[in-house]
């Protein structure tokens, strides 16, 4: 490996122009179709085969014009006037009737009226009135009245009991990420055209509302925390430059590619934006690791760049290739769970660090070709030359010894901490985002808050109650649906049940049925829990299964699903990256130890997610005033990125400690020598990685703002605490044993040669002439 990257570095510096054309008309064919091809990311979760879905994928079958996306406005009065005033009611019914009329949006008039057509015969008039009159009068104190035009009710539109607000429930003809680009938009905007004379205010509810951009301006600020870094670490404007450059060709092409697929394949805004936070952090760092590899060969040994660029990737090269390879692993483990969701945002991410990779290890050489002596300016020489002492004298060298001889301190204070910070996370509850979980000066977090107070919050989150007939086929009476509507309006917790429509051969009806609290509180999820329940009493003696779907529904199952599949997916992970590690490093107790920290690390991030997110503890330095259950997704996709990336600062930290132990210091003596090599890239990398992630701390979007908190916090930890504090102490501990494998294990392994003994083997160091050492401060 180490010899084939070293030819690698060699011929791409020596011929920049051939692999950085290449590159570019890469680049260039990205940025065509994205050009030519609009962008569609959806915020919809969508988990086949669990319960909810399975209703929502039967509907789509027997009742087609009810299985669309759900679509919801608040139209809110102008202070001192009321819904019924002539001039409102004339703007807001204008408004409805844009809305029905709109593309893509089922006119539930044009329903109603073939149905009053039928007058008696009308198996849907008929069911209506048999469920109204089983339902009774809502439980909740917030009755709302049908809007009236010319004495008749408007379908789809209540107004509440104060009279200042309507709301507005209608469906599109598909789901919402299958719609056309701005259909959601243009249909916001004639309602309000329409709204405007009447001068009411026009909400959506939050699934309505636009992604917000994945990137903002404290996206952008942790880029440039990312530039400041490298230029301190790395000491000059065009080695700093190098990393960003790589990190942004990155992005571009393995974000801007999976954007290109995104009219063929459904991707989810988290997918992009996981993509885009890894992409960025993981291409600066493993740019900055050759670069700064390259760098020391070209100080401390006066070698010539061309020659240093092959050396660098030779040796830090194999460690990058490696790194990449854990985190697409563990990235790749995704996929036996079988949810199209979670293989989606695996896929592009671990595309996009595939890419970042290959950019490390083909255009950066390349690059350094073009720089060449630039990379070590004089004033950088000049400034090494003066220093005093060795590396034995700097502060990570003191560091590395006064962890070495406080060993047990130090490692029982890198347990100690996170097992502390993990407290919380035993009452982590998990949910998906809803308008609850925004901030209260957001457009999603006051039409929230608006339905709530004039309506229950219950109408945030209505359940949908499939009912199907059991009877062979024959339609479900009305006495039948009557006695179905009273079984469930029995059921603790509902307000309310109506009949949202029915199938022209009448055998599937929906009921809606509205919860007395909010889509995330833990009396819906009881309310949930309970109609399934008596879905077996139900069948049994009223002729009729029914199913559950609806936000709530939805929530549980994500749950449950993800709950199921977690110790699949973390075992298989853990698993693959044992090996990995093990081939890496050709030692027993040094991928164990890394895979005992990681679990340290991962505890102590859901602690800190769940105290921050669901408890309110320090919200405020991070832009949040509204708590929120911890996302659904987010514990199975932080364990697998958290992995990966702290086997990067494992495999940057060990292979400098094996390297040393290789060339002839003990155990102990390699692991101070180690640690004073690698832990000043391993800080600005884990620096870099943080500042990355916290930008995405500040956007809107709650799911977004999770990951980024979930990823900065774990590589705060990670980094500084476990491969930092935890494993040089555990190492010292170890002495020679952290290195034992069994004999015959070792002939049986194949030698990766990460730390490039191979390579000075058969291509032994040139020894500098002055000339080049001349061109080397040029």
């Amino acid at each position: 490996m180490s010899v084939l990257l070293y030819r690698l570095g060699k011929f791409a510096y020596g011929k920049p122009w051939y692999v950085i054309g290449g590159w570019l008309a890469v680049l260039a064919a990205v940025v065509l179709l994205l050009v030519t091809h609009p962008v569609k990311l959806s915020n919809e979760v969508r988990i086949d085969g669990t319960p909810s879905q399975q209703v929502i994928d039967g509907l789509a079958t027997s009742l087609p014009e009810a299985s669309g996306g759900q679509g919801m406005l608040l139209f809110t009065a102008p202070k001192g006037a009321r819904i019924d005033d002539d001039k409102v009611r004339s703007a807001l019914v204008a408004a409805v009737d844009a809305v029905y009329r709109h593309d893509h949006v089922i006119d539930a008039r044009e329903v109603l009226a073939r149905e009053a057509a039928k007058g008696a015969n009308s198996p849907l008039l008929r069911a209506q009135a048999a469920v109204a009159q089983a339902a009774g009068k809502p439980s909740s104190g917030k009755t709302p009245v049908p809007l009236q035009q010319g004495g008749q009710p408007v379908p789809g539109v209540v107004v509440s009991a104060d009279g200042s607000t309507a709301l507005m429930q209608f469906q599109f003809d598909q789901q919402t990420f299958e719609l056309p680009a701005g259909t959601i938009d243009s249909t916001v905007r004639a309602a309000e055209e329409q709204a405007a004379p009447g001068h009411l205010e026009v909400l959506p509810s939050a699934a309505m509302m636009e992604i917000p951009d994945i990137i903002g301006v404290g996206e952008i600020v942790g880029v440039v925390v990312a530039a400041l870094v490298l230029l301190i670490t790395l000491g000059s404007v065009v080695a700093a430059g190098l990393p960003l450059i790589i990190a942004l060709a990155g992005v571009t092409v393995g974000v801007g590619g999976a954007f290109t697929l995104s009219t063929v394949f459904e991707i989810h805004s988290l997918a992009a934006v996981l993509a885009l936070m890894l992409g960025l952090a993981v291409g600066i760092d493993y740019a900055l690791f050759i670069v700064n590899r390259e760098r020391r060969l070209i100080l401390d040994q006066g070698m010539d760049p061309h020659e240093a660029t092959g050396r660098a990737l030779g040796t830090a090269g194999s460690a990058v290739f490696f790194a990449g390879s854990t985190v697409i692993i563990a990235l790749a483990g995704l996929l036996v769970i079988g949810i199209t969701l979670l293989s989606t945002m695996a896929l592009v991410a671990a595309g996009t660090i595939a890419i970042a990779v290959l950019l490390a290890l083909t255009l950066l050489p390349a690059l350094l070709g073009l720089v060449k002596g630039r990379i070590c300016p004089a004033r950088t020489r000049r400034r090494e030359q003066e220093r005093t002492g060795g590396a034995e004298h700097t502060r990570a060298t003191r560091w590395g010894a006064f962890l070495v001889r406080h060993r047990y301190a130090a490692l029982a204070a890198s347990i100690l901490i996170p097992v502390i910070l993990a407290v919380p996370a035993a009452g982590m509850k998990l949910g998906l985002p809803s308008g609850a979980s925004y901030n209260t000066d957001t457009g999603q977090r006051r039409s929230y808050d608006l339905v709530s107070d004039a309506y229950g919050p219950g109408y945030n989150g209505p359940l949908l109650i499939a009912v199907d007939s059991t009877t062979n086929g024959r339609p479900l009476t009305p006495a039948t649906l009557a006695a179905v509507t009273s079984d469930l309006r029995s059921v603790k917790g509902a307000t309310s049940v109506s009949l949202a429509g029915m199938n022209q051969a009448g055998t599937t009806a929906i009921l809606s049925l509205i919860p007395g609290s909010g889509p995330n509180d833990d009396a819906t999820k009881d309310l949930v829990t309970d109609v399934r329940d008596k879905s077996a009493q139900i069948r049994a003696t009223r002729d009729a299964d029914i199913g559950i779907a609806g936000f709530t529904a939805l929530a549980i199952d994500v749950s449950d699903r993800l709950a199921d599949v977690l110790p699949l997916y973390v075992a298989t992970v853990l698993g693959l990256s044992l090996i990995v590690l093990l081939l890496v490093f050709r030692s027993l107790m040094v991928p164990v130890m890394a895979t005992l920290g990681f679990l340290l690390s991962i505890a102590a991030t859901f602690g800190i997610t769940t105290a921050v997110f669901q408890w309110g503890w320090l919200q405020s330095l991070i832009g949040l005033d509204a708590t929120a259950p911890v996302v659904s997704l987010l514990p199975i996709i932080i364990t697998g990125v958290l992995y990966g990336l702290a086997m990067d600062y494992q495999m940057f930290l060990v292979t400098s400690i094996r390297e040393a132990h290789v060339h002839g210091a003990t155990a102990v003596n390699a692991t101070v020598i180690g640690f004073a090599r690698a832990s000043s890239v391993v800080l600005a990398a884990a620096t870099i990685m943080v500042s990355v992630f916290a930008g995405f701390v500040f956007n809107a979007q709650p799911m977004i703002k999770q990951a980024g908190f979930a990823l900065a916090a774990g590589i705060l930890i990670d980094a500084f605490v476990i491969r930092m504090t935890f494993i040089p102490a555990t190492m010292a501990l170890a002495q020679e044993k952290a290195w034992w494998i069994p004999a015959r294990l070792d002939r049986l392994l194949p030698d990766l040669d990460v730390e490039g003994d191979q390579l000075a083997q058969k291509i032994p160091l040139p020894h500098p002439t002055a000339a080049q050492q001349a061109q080397t401060v040029s």
